[in-house]
């Protein structure tokens, strides 16, 4: 039961109106863990090119200093 209702909390989906943006730190902040790391797909349920996609954003915002690359509060 405890499994069940943490794969529940982890379930994070776009809406086809959300424009995937390395500027838009709001919905990529849902794709990352308290540590910094991205989600995987089984995880988030995105498809692969949207996967792809907020892989890529990710690493732009991270270059351009929009989001860190470490979490250095829990390191």
């Amino acid at each position: 039961m405890i499994i069940s209702i943490i794969n529940f909390m982890l379930f994070v989906s776009i809406v086809y109106s959300e424009v995937i943006d390395y500027k838009n730190i709001y919905l990529l902040r849902k794709f990352i863990t308290v540590q910094g790391k991205i989600l995987p797909r089984r995880l988030t349920k995105l498809t692969a090119k949207q996967h792809r996609f907020i892989s890529k954003s990710f690493k732009k915002s991270r270059i351009i200093g929009l989001l860190p690359f470490i979490n250095k509060e829990n390191s």
